[in-house]
């Protein structure tokens, strides 16, 4: 199964020949994967300080790029859960124009305990929480 958004190509995803930078396919990766996480529950970014707030630092990404895209081509993008390990989650990337690939990539994120104690708070990685396990194994 698969979670499926759709993004309009905006003039600033572009360069100079009106086709999408290579760049500007991490950005819509990354958003795609935060609506993803938003439609099932998950916070991208905890709020308040709870004991058991995690947060997905990236750890590793990658894109391959099949076909051009142009500036205001409406693009689909599907989020797959390509492994979901015991701290971690791969998520994979498909972009398609009216049935043609356009692009394919993958991010990696890590579990991670947000601490903010005051001490300049910092990032441990933890185990995923079983409730947020269940909610991506539900993808």
């Amino acid at each position: 199964m698969a979670f499926r958004t759709q993004r309009r190509v905006e003039f600033r995803d572009t360069d100079a020949a009106g086709i999408v930078h290579f760049s500007a396919f991490f950005p819509m990766m990354e958003a795609a994967e935060h609506e993803m996480l938003r439609s099932v529950g998950i916070s991208v970014m905890p709020q308040g300080d709870p004991a058991d707030a995690v947060t997905w630092p990236r750890v590793a990404a990658n894109c391959q790029y099949r076909s051009a895209a142009r500036f205001e081509e409406v693009l689909q993008i599907d989020v797959t859960i390509d492994r979901l390990g015991d701290s971690s989650v791969t998520y994979g990337m498909r972009f398609e124009r009216e049935g043609q690939l356009i692009a394919e990539g993958q991010i990696t994120a890590v579990c991670c305990r947000l601490h903010r104690d005051g001490s300049g708070g910092g990032l441990e990685k933890v185990a995923i929480p079983p409730a947020i396990r269940e909610l991506l194994q539900g993808i």
